[in-house]
């Protein structure tokens, strides 16, 4: 089985699970072992998924400006979590392959590999709503039509993805390409080099 194969498992079943109560405060009941790469995976898109629908709701234009504010502070939070799960499943492609031998004429990608399966889940959930679209049976022709057609636009960009993905690993473990990883130094989330928030001192 092929790493993304294995997010196709994961993935689905992370949106699936949030969506038996589609509530942005459901617990989450991780079922992968602690540590484990598997656990790693569906927590990252539980996050995602919760995300995308404090999104949609943070939209509403009668919401309360009081609760926006509180959402959005979620929301922060939310990113600097999935920012950091990023980082740990990049912190297990280094582990797995840290005694590659890297060829001379080795090459490095645009992203580490974990940045690019944050896209895939992402794409997961893009692919999960849109096909609730297709299925609204209180929308006109037209609007599933048009859904449809970006539907097949994001499957075929699952497909492509899912195969660059298993190919940069395989690259990597033969040594044809590195991993050089640049932590993400978000500076609104650090009192030290928010201005708003060094200058209250």
């Amino acid at each position: 089985m092929t790493f993304t194969q294995i997010c196709d498992h994961i993935f689905t079943k992370a949106i699936n699970d949030y969506h038996v109560h589609d509530n942005v405060d459901t617990p989450i009941c991780n079922p992968f072992d602690e540590g484990s790469i598997e656990n790693r995976l569906y927590l990252k898109c539980w996050i995602d998924t919760v995300q995308w629908h404090f999104e949609d709701i943070i939209r509403d234009p009668d919401i309360n400006p009081v609760e926006a504010l509180t959402l959005k502070r979620r929301i922060d939070k939310s990113n600097q979590d999935r920012t950091d799960l990023v980082e740990q499943i990049d912190t297990y492609f280094r582990e797995l392959y840290a005694n590659v031998t890297v060829a001379p004429d080795a090459t490095i990608n645009t992203e580490s590999p974990a940045w690019a399966v944050d896209r895939l889940s992402i794409l997961y959930l893009k692919i999960y709503h849109m096909k609730e679209q297709v299925e609204r049976t209180d929308a006109d022709e037209a609007h599933v039509q048009k859904c449809q057609a970006k539907l097949n636009v994001l499957l075929e960009q699952r497909k492509d993805l899912s195969t660059a993905i298993d190919q940069l690993l395989a690259d990597i473990e033969q040594g044809k390409k590195y991993m050089k990883v640049y932590r993400q130094m978000k500076m609104y989330n650090d009192p030290s080099t928010n201005p708003i928030l060094y200058q209250q001192k």
